[in-house]
């Protein structure tokens, strides 16, 4: 016997030697039960395939009860081994132990042995010295693998063959024509006493709108032949059945074609598993052509049913009118679009008219412009989209347009093709119109930079005559730079937008960006309106258009010069904020109520009445400018006075020194010096009898009226002055010296000193010429975007500015978006809330979910 471990270390020697003599014991009995196991197993494999491969499905009653007692049979001689079957000892355990480890003297067997006969203390202590010393090689005991010798009993292998006919039966049993393992013990009355269920629909294309059809339900059973659009999907749904229905559909034409079942659905069971009565077989297929689908279970027709297949017309697009320029200066087409089933999408596509050199490199491709498409319905599928392609570099050149339209079954029509100058911005500033043309040269071929690089270094050679601002000189320099070490197509195409960029910071500073903005803002939303996008996305777009709408607006009113408003004409309408705010309550309001095309027409108005808006800004612009041009002409026109005066002045003092014999001391005028006097000759017309010499009082009544007309062009220049204070621009130092050298003259002329009222009129007018040029740089400055009023417009007397409807018109005859009212919306609304309600209701049948998740889903 064992005796009790009186130390730590024994402790731990029991514990390795229990769990490996319980490794070695499991070891022994898969090595022992194995061998006999192996025949029941192989019994049941078999019996598992053939029910599987759906065997028993097939064979009649008798032999398939005659080969379900043989394997019975079977099973019960493979159960006769098992008598044979004993557990292992502990003695053949601790050998077994010994034997797979290699330990020499049975160390295992030692430490549960004890001296026979009476031993002395001297013999016990011995003993326990040799256990301790044979304990020291059972350190690390293993275990070996189960040794079940059936290699030698099946030579052949054939449990292997039983194993893969195992696996590639389970597979088969998923497909249409596998068996289950009740097929072996019910009779083939039994498994068709319960008649299938059969549902047939036909499901048309999504774009063509339609409903589906049923086709088993009692009210289109009487229905000889069925007319759907081509390309539709029929379904039929068998529950139950034998499981050998076939589906063909027969064409017109004498072809056939068999549609194969799907994967099969699972079944409408219990938990305990699945009944054959209940097994759903779905066959799917698209019809193409008239003909009949028939359904078959062996050589019984379950169903036949007629098809009129109607085939999708291709579209035709079509130019409605010349494209053009808007009002805003984008690109605007009308066109028309015909389809049976309405377009799915359509694109305008570019191409330059003028052939480019054979070795040019490009750096851009041909403008994206996608077109909306019209609304269904619409009486005559007129549609228009404008896209700004002002800052595409083709902007300006002459393209070659033909647009393309695709409908939902993919066909594709093209119009005719139209020449057109694509609308460029047209810039005012002579420095951004430079940038301009250096960009598209070098947009349209990458090879022209050396000429661009020559082109800019003539700009910048004197900067003093060509740039008002540093910052643009600086920019443009900076763009050499980048432009000289690009070394890729795409640095080169940043150069392209840097340029842009800086055309337009020259031209008009940041309300381009304003406007820029803007557009984004509203061609997200269309395409938002236009994909169907969700109600979160919508919200998140209104909020960005209302950002950059006020963005722009604030910009806008930045820009008025005066500070103020324009006057406006007593016929016009204002076009205040709380008007925009309403018209995109009301765009954000039928967009969440499904109306979406009502929405993208609200939308299409607000961007004409923008840009009917930015129209009036440039007429004001231009007004503005031709007031400007008028004190112009007065300055000029003083300028002009001024200089006559001077040489009235003159005359007069020269022709008083003459008389006083002065003649030697003339000199000549300031400001004409090395030039000839205008009147050089009167000297010889005096000599030869010209003038009569003039009187003193002549003469003071003479240098009298000079300094009247002398007073009253001062009050012309201090006049002058304050109309251009009051036109937002500020007069330099030139006309407050050119003011006070007119009234020194002033003074000068009514105290008899003409000469020196000569000289001080030279100065004014040096002054006035440097107030004029100041005055041009002001007046480029702050002139508007363009100043061009190409593409206006034209207005009747019943529009108003912005290109709206007098309210004394009456109602508008389809040329405006007709708002629904309160009443609508709610309406909209409520059909909404009910059409997810009854989506909420687990109950609804699955056709009923699908055909109202459809109507969620219709743009």
């Amino acid at each position: 016997m064992t005796e009790r471990p009186t130390s730590g270390t024994e402790r731990n020697l029991a514990v390795r030697l229990a769990a490996s003599r319980l490794a070695t014991r499991a070891v022994m009995v898969v090595e022992r039960a194995w061998p006999l196991l192996l025949p029941l197993l192989l019994v049941v494999a078999l019996f598992l395939s053939v029910t599987w491969l759906g065997l028993f499905a097939r064979l009649p009653d008798i032999a398939r009860f005659a080969v379900v007692a043989l394997f019975g049979a079977a099973a019960l001689a493979a159960l006769y081994p098992l008598r044979f079957f004993s557990l292992p000892t502990a003695s053949e355990i601790d050998t077994r132990i010994e034997a797979a480890n290699a330990l020499l003297h049975s160390p295992l067997r030692v430490q549960t042995d004890r001296p026979g006969g009476e031993a002395g203390e001297f013999a016990q202590a011995l003993w326990r010295e040799h256990q301790k010393r044979m304990a020291a090689r059972l350190d690390s005991l293993g275990t070996d693998l189960p040794a079940t010798g059936v290699a030698r009993r099946d030579p052949w292998a054939v449990r292997a063959v039983v194993a893969l006919l195992l696996v590639v039966s389970l597979a088969f049993s998923y497909g249409p024509q596998g068996g289950r393992i009740g097929d072996a013990f019910s009779a083939a009355g039994t498994r068709d006493a319960v008649p299938p269920r059969i549902d047939a629909w036909v499901t048309p294309p999504g774009y063509t709108g339609k409903p589906p059809i049923f086709l088993s339900t009692d009210a289109t059973r009487k229905d000889g032949t069925f007319t759907v659009p081509q390309g539709s999907d029929v379904t039929v749904r068998i529950t139950g059945g034998a499981n050998d229905e076939t589906v063909v559909y027969a064409e017109t034409n004498g072809n056939s074609r068999e549609i194969k079942p799907d994967a099969p659905a699972k079944t409408d069971t219990a938990a305990n598993g699945p009944a054959p009565a209940n097994a759903v077989h779905q066959f799917n297929g698209k019809l193409i052509t008239d003909g009949a689908l028939v359904l078959k279970s062996g050589n019984d027709e379950l169903g036949r049913w007629a098809f009129a297949v109607t085939p999708d017309i291709a579209p035709q697009i079509r130019f409605a009118g010349e494209p053009r320029r808007a009002a805003n200066g984008t690109a605007e087409i009308n066109y028309q679009i015909d389809d049976d089933y309405g377009p799915a999408k359509a694109l305008a596509e570019f191409k330059l008219a003028e052939q480019q050199a054979p070795d040019a490199r490009p750096l851009y491709g041909a403008p994206e412009m996608s077109l909306a498409l019209p609304r269904r319905g619409a009486k005559n599928n007129a549609a228009r989209t404008t896209k700004d392609l002002t800052d595409h570099v083709w902007a300006g050149a002459s393209v070659k347009v033909t647009l393309e339209a695709t409908d939902g079954a993919g066909q594709t029509a093209r119009s005719e093709t139209k020449t057109w100058t694509l609308p460029e911005r047209p810039f005012a500033n002579p420095l951004a119109r430079a940038v301009i043309e250096q960009r598209r040269l070098l947009a349209l071929d990458a090879n022209a930079r050396p000429r661009v690089l020559d082109l800019m270094d003539a700009i910048t050679l004197r900067p003093e005559d060509t740039f008002d601002s540093m910052s643009n000189y600086l920019g443009l320099t900076s763009a050499r730079s980048r432009l000289k070490l690009a070394s890729t197509d795409d640095e080169l195409r940043g150069v392209v937008s840097y340029l842009w960029d800086l055309a337009l910071g020259i031209e008009n500073g940041s309300l381009s960006n304003a406007e820029k903005r803007l557009r984004q803002a509203q061609q997200a939303l269309q395409d938002a309106l236009q994909n169907g996008a969700s109600d979160e996305e919508i919200d998140k777009l209104m909020k960005e258009l209302r950002q950059a709408m006020a963005d722009f607006m604030r910009e806008l009113a930045q820009r008025n010069p005066q500070g103020k408003e324009q006057p406006l004409p007593d016929d016009a309408r204002v076009l205040s904020e709380n008007d925009l705010k309403r018209m995109m309550d009301q765009i954000e309001d039928l967009a969440k109520s499904g109306d979406r095309d009502k929405a993208q027409q609200l939308l299409s108005e607000l961007q004409d009445m923008m840009n009917n808006l930015r129209t009036a800004r440039r007429q004001n612009q231009n007004q503005q400018n031709s007031e400007m041009r008028q004190q112009m002409d007065k300055l000029g026109d003083i300028m002009r006075r001024q200089q006559e005066m001077m040489n009235e002045t003159y005359r007069t003092d020269r022709q008083q020194r003459r008389q006083n014999g002065e003649e030697g001391t003339d000199q000549d005028m300031p400001g004409q010096q090395g030039q000839q006097r205008p009147d050089s000759n009167e000297g010889q017309q005096n000599g030869a009898g010209g003038d009569k010499p003039m009187t003193p009082e002549e003469f003071a009544d003479a240098l009298k009226q000079l300094q009247e007309g002398q007073g009253k062009l001062k009050s012309d220049l201090e006049k002058l002055k304050k109309d251009l204070e009051g036109m937002g621009m500020e007069p330099n130092e030139g006309f407050g010296e050119a003011g006070r050298s007119m009234g020194d003259a002033e003074q000068s002329l009514g105290g008899g000193e003409s000469g020196a009222a000569v000289g001080q009129q030279g100065r004014a007018l040096e002054a006035l010429r440097r107030g004029a040029k100041d005055m041009m740089q002001q007046l480029q400055a702050m002139q508007g975007d363009d100043g061009n009023t190409q593409g206006r417009r034209d207005r009747g007397g019943s529009r108003d500015p912005l290109d709206r409807p007098t309210r004394s018109d009456g109602p508008d005859e389809n040329s405006s978006v007709k708002v629904p009212d309160q009443i609508d919306m709610q309406r909209a609304r409520e059909i909404l809330d009910a059409i997810r309600k009854r989506l909420g209701n687990a109950l609804s049948p699955d056709i009923e979910r699908s055909y109202l998740e459809r109507l969620l889903n219709l743009k």
